[in-house]
């Protein structure tokens, strides 16, 4: 019967830990299977990720195109009826936004006229297109833009 007490792994499944450095009569000896000298043999080397002995890296091999702004500011962008589903008299700003899961946290907001608004709402976003902010007075809403940012 098998218990707890008699379980073993099964057969070939695990392997005894290569013991290197104790004597050359188990083969792993004297250098430990380091071989003689350079940066591999001593305690303590190790490597940068992408390092290639020496040869050109492939990530510098590779030719490089296009140009990215480290200082671009990315926007998301939001139509006039994803703001009317949240607009029912009170402000629209950007921790209600995260609160009705449009965005995450710290992103910044952009409102596009696409759709069609009926509700007045106090919009408070970091850009508002023209014609979205025409369509959102229109209706007797009122738009702010963010400049702490």
């Amino acid at each position: 019967m098998l218990t707890l007490g008699n379980l073993s792994p099964n057969k070939g499944s695990n392997r005894e830990r290569k013991r290197v450095g104790r004597g050359h009569g188990s083969g792993h000896g004297k250098t430990a299977g380091r071989g003689h000298k350079g940066a591999r043999s001593r305690s303590g080397y190790g490597s940068k990720p992408g390092f290639e002995g020496g040869q050109m890296p492939l990530q510098r091999r590779l030719p490089k195109r296009g140009f990215h702004n480290n200082f671009g500011k990315e926007y998301i962008l939001l139509s006039l009826t994803q703001i009317e589903t949240l607009a029912d008299g009170g402000d629209i700003t950007s921790e209600s936004l995260v609160e009705a899961g449009l965005i995450k946290k710290g992103q910044l907001v952009k409102i596009l006229a696409n759709g069609e608004i009926s509700k007045a709402a106090n919009v408070t976003v970091d850009k508002v297109s023209e014609k979205a902010r025409a369509l959102i007075e229109a209706v007797g809403g009122r738009v702010t833009l963010n400049t702490e940012k």
